[in-house]
This record gives structure tokens, sequence and C-alpha cells, in this order.
């Protein structure tokens, strides 16, 4: 047992393109030892999106870290001895294939939990393993869609909008991770018993949908209003688009600012009036009059009003660019902040400072850079990120120290079909 969090867990990971990985990258940055279990061609994101063809894709790389890889053919009778062997060996399973891929393969729950009674099976799912959708497939837009998200992503004027943030996979893959880690201490008093833990789609975008669910529910099918939305919404039966109204308790807004250079179109900053803070706010954008304003001079008169108030910060703001008119709200305890691009936040010294932008060195293409660890553990994560294992590079390792082959044995792995890539299904 190591001094890492989750030290002396082993992970069969069999997940692949995005929701999977996260999750099992977050665990292995925990100290679990992430074993990723490919078939000879590899995780299919190895080579998509690639920037250079020689080389296993960002895609793959920036999700992958900190794992070891082995490849196996489940289609042999030698692949399945490993898997069964991994099976056996592993303190958690984990999935994102489509329903009822393993049980294909014969290893239903019941096949698994015999073969080892303290295994935690955990798989993502587009819509669960039950229900009318439980076979429909689902890629990140397509569960945004049917979880809340699109419906209420946007401007009204505009049609339904995806958010970038991949809420649908790393979304997913975030709350799998804390079942799995729920799982895991559950067995330590339960008699050592495993479990299955599943994790949707759909239902992953609904709960980081909830205070749009909050919404719903205060329009009161028709009857109420939600008078912090800055256009109107009594009469309506569900939640709208907001656009860049904060709709939450503090009134909130984009703020155009002073453009860094020409053809700037990320020159706004997010900027909150507080309740409290509103005579603060009115002093900084205007004077003592503002203050005392009768359309502003009460929350219920700023949310009326506040078209009008965006503007008066966007004509002051206009004065500065998107850092200064930032530093100065900060110095009068007013909440703002700059829209950042992703070039600037690999710049950002604060976000280099708490290690979200790291280099990763000692990869056998090259070093390449990686969004870090966001969840910092005092004592518990691993020291060093270290990069995505190339395919298969960790089998032989894994085959040996894990399951106790030697030469010989894997020598009659390799004669049994164990790492041949399977023949493709005829059309």
């Amino acid at each position: 047992m190591g001094d890492k969090a989750l030290s002396g867990v082993k992970i069969l990971d069999m997940t692949h393109v995005q929701a999977g990985p996260t999750s099992s990258q977050l665990l292995a940055w925990m100290g679990a030892d992430v074993i990723k279990f490919e078939n000879p061609t590899g995780d299919i994101t190895r080579k998509q999106l690639r920037h250079d063809p020689n080389k296993d894709s960002l895609y793959f790389t920036m999700l992958n870290c900190n794992k070891r890889s082995i490849i196996a053919n489940m289609k042999s009778a030698a692949g399945k001895e490993i898997f069964e062997g991994l099976v056996k060996a592993c303190d958690v399973l984990m999935e994102n294939y489509g329903p009822g891929v393993l049980a294909r393969f014969g290893y239903t729950w019941e096949k698994l939990h015999e073969l080892n009674p303290a295994l935690i099976y955990a798989s993502i799912k587009g819509f669960g393993s039950s229900g009318p959708y439980s076979n429909y497939k689902a890629y990140e837009p397509i569960a945004q869609a049917m979880g809340g998200a699109m419906s209420v992503n946007g401007f009204p004027e505009n049609p339904p909008t995806v958010c970038a943030p991949q809420i649908g996979d790393t979304g997913t893959g975030l709350h799998l991770a804390i079942g799995i880690c729920a799982a895991l201490y559950h067995r330590t008093h339960n008699g050592g018993i495993g479990q299955e833990v599943e994790a949707a789609m759909q239902e992953s975008c609904m709960n980081l949908c909830r205070v749009k669910f909050r919404d719903h529910g205060r329009l009161m099918g028709g009857k109420g209003a939600l008078p912090e939305y800055s256009r109107p919404t009594l009469g309506l039966t569900s939640t709208p688009r907001a656009g860049n109204d904060s709709g939450g308790g503090q009134l909130g807004n984009c703020i155009k600012c002073k453009p860094d250079f020409e053809g700037d179109t990320n020159n706004y900053c997010y900027f909150i009036v507080q309740e409290a803070n509103w005579p603060v706010v009115a002093r900084f954008i205007g004077d003592e009059a503002l203050v005392t304003d009768p359309r502003f001079a009460t929350l219920a008169e700023r949310r009326k009003n506040q078209n009008t108030l965006w503007q008066m910060v966007c004509d002051f703001a206009s004065k500065y660019d998107k850092r200064e008119f930032t530093a100065l709200c900060n110095e009068k305890n007013i909440p703002c902040g700059p829209v950042l691009t992703t070039e600037e936040i690999f710049r950002d010294e604060h976000c280099k400072h708490r290690q979200m932008i790291v280099k990763v060195e000692g990869h056998p293409e090259g070093d390449y850079y990686n969004v870090g660890m966001p969840i910092k553990l005092s004592m518990g994560n691993v020291d060093k990120i270290t990069p995505a294992p190339t395919l298969g590079q960790h089998t032989n390792e894994i085959l040996k120290e894990v399951l106790g082959y030697d030469d010989a044995g894997i020598a009659a792995l390799k004669a049994g079909g164990a790492f041949d890539v399977p023949p493709k299904k005829k059309k």
C-alpha cells in the first residue's frame, strides 16, 4: 500500500473515447493503478483529430495520463484468459460500451461477480441500462439535448445551443468517479462485496442542469415568473434560454470592455452586482446620486431595469481592457472576471501556479501540455503527471507483475492469438 489516496486500488479500464477515460484518469491521479485494456488496434481516439499523423492524438494523450496499457484480443481464448485474470486481480472494472457488449462475450454482471465477488463493475451508458431509451446511441450533444442543457443554453431568439464544456462526457466521468469511490468505501464495511455502479450521460446532464429545473418549478406551469431574467418570463411553462443573465440570486451579465487588439472578440468581463454591494457598484460606475436612483435603489427595481444598468456598466468599462477592469472591480470587492481564451489560459500565471497547465514530459512521441488535476488533496495525489501510454506499452509488464506469467507463458498467449488483430466483420 502506497501513500496516495487510492494506492493499492487496481482498475481494469476498458473505457474509450472521452467519458470513461476522463473518469479513470482522475482516479489514476489519486494513485490508482489504472490498467487500460485495449484491443490490438487501440482506443479509437488514438487516431481521431490528430494534428500529426504520426502521433497519438491529443484527444487520447490528454485523457489517459498515468495509466498502463495492455492489449488483448477478446475474440480469442487466450485473450479471454488475460481478461479473466485481470478481472480476478482488479478492484474495479470500468467500461462504456453500448448496452450488452460484455454480456455478448459471455461476461454478464453475474459472471464477473462469480469470477471476483469483490469486483466493482462501473459503467457509463448514454441513457442507463434500462428504460425506453436504453438502446439509444448517445454522443455528447445528444446527451445535452436530452438532458435539458441545450434548451436552456444560448439566447432565446436563437436555436437551442450545445454548450462547449463537455458536460455529457466529462461530466458523466466525474459522476462515475464519485460512484466508484463510494463503492470502494462501501466495500470496506459490507463484507468486501463489490457492486454495480452506473452513470448515464442524460442523467449527469440533468444533474448539472439542476438549477434550471429549479427555475422550471418556480414558473408554476405559467403562473410564476423569473424576475432575475432580463426578459419577460411570465406565462412560460419551461425554463427559457437566458443568454448571459446570471440566472441566480445576484444580478450578473457579460460586459464589453476596450478591445486588446483590432478584431478582438473576447474583450468582455463577467460582472456581478451583489445586493449588499450596490452602493459600492453605484459609486464605482457613477456617483452618489446613482445609489438612490429609484430605477436601481432596490433589488426588485434593479432586476426590472437591468438592461439599462448593464449599458451603464458597459459605458464605464469601455475605457479599460478586460484585465484592467477586472483589477479595478476586485479592488472594490466587486465580483468580476475576464473572459479568457484558451490561449490566454495557457499563459495565465494563476493557472500555472495552480498546476492546471502542466507540461507532460517523457512521451516517446514528444512532450505535450495538459490540463492538470482539478481536485487538490493535501496528501494523496500523484507526485507527477506522466504521459499517456503507447499502445500495449505495458503488456508484458502487467502479465508478469499482475498475473504472474513468465516468458514461456506469454509466448503461449501470443501463439494462441491473444495479441492478434481480430478479423473484421463481413458486412
